[in-house]
């Protein structure tokens, strides 16, 4: 399988949002398909429970694949994977995961959103690291790019590293422009690539996301 893996340093970094526009720019050099193998905190409709984030991924490909096949694992409850599972009687494991996440068509780049961080549980008795490694994956982590992105940066890194996970690129997700200069100060500390996101400046990064995926 070709793809990636995206994880975060926690919740609420934009790993969505960053993985948005990296099916964006690989788009130019691949054929690409969305996962996100297990949702919570889906919105509840008439016709079931609707993951937008795998929705969103999902209308950002040339040719996007029935939601079920996208996301096949989808809960309303705010809560881990292997909580929101647990809570509705459901066995959710890791090779689970591994087998909804295939794609269709064996020339496809898959582009796998995770769910938290990397030591956020996403399976019974399996974190996202596990779900990670078992993919064979690179992966791409995101930090959000604030005061204390650079200890978030590093731990997440050496959490991915303790698992021989290859990480192709971390990126620091400036949702709000500053002057703290992140990227510089992360790269004296770390042989990973660091990559910034600013929506100002997309051109800049869709071309360090070819370059290295």
């Amino acid at each position: 399988m070709k793809g990636l893996f995206i994880s975060g340093s926690g919740t609420n970094v934009g790993k969505t949002w960053i993985a948005s526009y990296i099916i964006q720019a690989l788009s130019v050099k691949y054929t690409v398909v969305a996962r996100k193998p297990i949702e919570s905190d889906c919105i509840k409709t008439a016709d079931g429970l609707m993951p937008k984030d795998a929705v969103l991924l999902n209308n950002l490909c040339a040719n996007p694949e029935p939601i079920h096949t996208v996301c096949k694992f989808r809960f309303e409850a705010c809560v881990s994977g292997e909580k929101a599972s647990s809570e509705q009687g459901i066995v959710v494991e890791l090779q689970d995961l591994v087998d909804a996440v295939q794609p269709i068509n064996d020339d496809d780049f898959v582009v796998i959103e995770g769910a938290g961080g990397l030591y956020s549980p996403i399976a019974q008795q399996a974190l996202n690291s596990d779900f990670a490694l078992a993919l064979k994956l690179p992966v791409v982590i995101v930090v959000k790019d604030e005061l204390g992105a650079i200890n978030q940066a590093l731990l997440s890194i050496n959490a991915a590293k303790k698992h021989k996970l290859n990480i192709i690129m971390l990126v620091l997700n400036q949702i709000t422009s500053n002057n703290l200069d992140n990227e510089e100060a992360l790269s004296a500390y770390t042989d990973v690539e660091v990559v910034t996101f600013n929506k100002e400046k997309i051109d800049d990064f869709n071309a360090k996301v070819i370059n290295l995926i």
